[in-house]
């Protein structure tokens, strides 16, 4: 595996035709919004979601690449983190039963890691689990292996214009139930909110010391990067509609720690309406690199 030794901060954006990015359960599932502006948000974890099922799809069941956080519609069963981690354990061949630990310190709290263990058992998860050593986790309960800070981390997807969210109608020509009349069961039985379109921007952060802690090598950046361009393509639902990934635009520095700030790099990209007409597809939208104001040490390329 190769050391990553550059930090890196990319923007990624993504766009939805008739479908609901991300719903939010605290508002009858409609495509999340911010009140104040009307731009449509799509969480970090939703886009975490579709690396994670990406990389479960398309690398396992090859080691070091398993998924910690599971989707149980991929894996077809049902994953306890508790489990896991006590299965890290049992890997390491680390008795967390004895009264004293690998140190021979007495042991605290019968089944749970101290000391050393709890080192030992953190190294193992990052090995083993591809989405802790890269987004992290927290892995102190049950058996403890510590908490895990990953080195990549994203925003919130933000929406270039303001969305409108619409709800269409769902009819049932079947019915379920004998023993229940026949039209009580047909009709109108529910609803479907969409987005006739939206462009969406994120913004993303990789640490190259984050990543010598973990073991995030530079083979698994590029996993990453191919998961944001391919995701969508093994991930889709009539609720979701159309998306597609639109572009990837990575600012790589020339050093661990950065020669830029990243807010500033983000800024030399611009979004603006190719037309006066409302936005209906990425084509009606131009993307623009200042290329001339990179700063010293920061380069730019376009995987997207």
């Amino acid at each position: 595996m190769t050391e990553l030794k550059n930090r890196i901060d990319f923007v990624f954006m993504f766009d939805v035709q008739d479908g609901n990015p991300n719903g939010d359960p605290d508002a009858g599932n409609l495509p999340r919004v911010d009140a104040e502006t009307g731009m449509g948000l799509v969480t970090d974890v939703c886009l975490k979601r579709k690396v994670r099922n990406f990389v479960q799809t398309t690398k396992q069941p090859v080691n070091g690449y398993d998924i910690f956080v599971r989707s149980k519609d991929l894996s077809g069963t049902n994953t306890f983190i508790n489990a896991e981690i006590k299965k890290g354990f049992e890997a390491l061949a680390i008795d967390l039963s004895t009264s004293k630990d690998g140190e021979g310190n007495k042991r605290k709290n019968k089944g749970k890691a101290q000391g050393s263990e709890v080192d030992k058992g953190r190294n193992y998860m990052c090995k083993t689990y591809y989405d802790v050593r890269t987004f992290g986790a927290v892995l102190s309960t049950g058996a403890n292996a510590g908490q895990v800070r990953g080195p990549i981390q994203m925003t919130f997807s933000r929406s270039v214009d303001p969305i409108v969210s619409c709800e269409h109608a769902l009819t049932v020509s079947a019915a379920r139930d004998e023993d229940k009349s026949y039209e009580s069961q047909i009709g109108i039985q529910g609803r479907k909110a969409t987005i006739p379109y939206g462009l969406y921007v994120c913004h993303g952060f990789v640490s190259a010391s984050l990543a010598r802690q973990t073991g995030f090598s530079q083979e698994d950046l590029d996993l990453f990067f191919d998961a944001l361009k391919n995701m969508f393509d093994i991930d889709r639902s009539a609720a979701r509609g159309l998306m597609s990934a639109q572009k990837l635009i990575v600012f790589r520095h020339s050093s661990v720690l950065g020669n830029a700030p990243a807010n500033k790099l983000f800024d030399l990209v611009k979004v603006t309406k190719a037309t006066d007409a409302v936005a209906r597809s990425f084509g009606d939208y131009t993307v623009t690199i200042a290329r001339d104001q990179l700063p010293e040490g920061v380069t730019v390329e376009e995987l997207i």
